[in-house]
């Protein structure tokens, strides 16, 4: 049992007040004062790439980073048996964001002993269905991670870089960044960007520093803004193409968010999904889309506990370029 002294307690809480009392007053980062040329992304692709790092055969990229020990240290995180889903669940209805809805049929049961059944049917890239990237879903000048060829892609699926390659699941730390709170807001609007600056501001509040092996999830609050506001395709708030250096540097081993991770549109003429294609193709890094982290979001704020065991797997589709994920925080 550790013993603080009184001092120490009045120390430790007024360096979190002159914390939060500066945070309070920061300025909010524009677009305009992180400048990311079209140049500046290419040179990005070659300094961030990981193609040869797990040598030339690999297809797990980043998800190298979760060995048994880092497994091991996560389930050391559940203290309470209590799980959180961070899963839409399956939208059926088609709209200006989900022009491919799920499909549901249903064989409803008769009074015997038949049963019932169901059939259904998704396309689960997006921003209206909580899915999982593979890492042949992105191509840049023709090549996917680890240079494997766009050829390697087929109409009978992707020959290389499939969501099979996660088949055996995703188990690690995930590390909620909740930018709204950050920012004092319910939630971001329009084109709001966040930058590596955002990143560790975030770090500085919570006490919690992104490890080799982690997940890193953004919430922006897109399915409250959703919620209240309706449906759009219009500019939407996400990461700036100049976190993907932070997270590299970090090795963080998958990112997250509850949009389609890139802020758009990007900055960056003629790329519409820069940080797509620097986590995917050049870093070998899967993206959670879609997710839902709200309730996560209020678990970690009662709890002022920001690190969780993650845990999640895809349906095993050879040749898929991604996959429908149910993904569960457990605390």
């Amino acid at each position: 049992m550790t013993v603080h002294s009184p001092r120490s307690s009045r120390n430790a809480l007024f360096f979190t007040s002159v914390f939060l009392a500066f945070s309070s007053i920061l300025p909010t980062v524009r677009a305009e004062e992180v400048q990311m040329s079209r140049q500046d992304f290419e040179d990005a692709m070659v300094a961030l790439s990981n193609w040869g790092k797990w040598g030339p055969d690999d297809q797990r990229g980043t998800l190298n980073y979760i060995t048994p020990e880092v497994r091991l240290n996560a389930a050391k995180l559940v203290k309470d048996g209590v799980s959180i889903s961070l899963s839409r669940n399956a939208d059926t209805e088609k709209s200006v964001d989900n022009s491919r809805p799920y499909t549901h049929t249903i064989q409803a049961a008769k009074a015997d002993d038949s049963g019932s059944g169901d059939s259904i049917a998704v396309s689960p890239h997006g921003i209206a269905h909580t899915h999982l990237d593979a890492l042949c879903h992105q191509l840049h000048q023709g090549k996917m991670y680890n240079g494997f060829s766009y050829e390697e892609i087929t109409a009978k699926g992707a020959l290389k870089n499939s969501i099979l390659n996660q088949k055996e699941g995703i188990f690690t730390r995930a590390v909620l960044f909740d930018i709204p709170a950050l920012k004092g807001v319910r939630y971001l609007q329009g084109d709001m960007a966040i930058y590596p600056d955002d990143l560790d501001a975030w770090e500085l509040r919570t006490g919690v520093r992104v490890q080799e092996g982690d997940i890193v999830l953004f919430r922006t609050g897109h399915w409250l803004d959703r919620q209240e506001n309706g449906p759009t395709r219009g500019p939407r708030p996400g990461i700036h193409a100049s976190c993907m250096k932070w997270l590299h540097d970090r090795k963080a081993a998958m990112v997250g968010s509850d949009l389609a991770l890139d802020v758009d549109p990007s900055g960056i003429e003629g790329i519409k999904g820069p940080a797509h294609d620097l986590a995917i193709v050049a870093m070998g890094m899967p993206i959670l889309d879609a997710a839902d982290f709200g309730p996560l979001a209020t678990e970690c704020q009662k709890r002022q506990r920001w690190t969780f065991l993650l845990t999640m797997a895809p349906l095993a589709i050879p040749g898929g370029t991604g996959s429908p994920v149910n993904p569960t925080a457990i605390f």
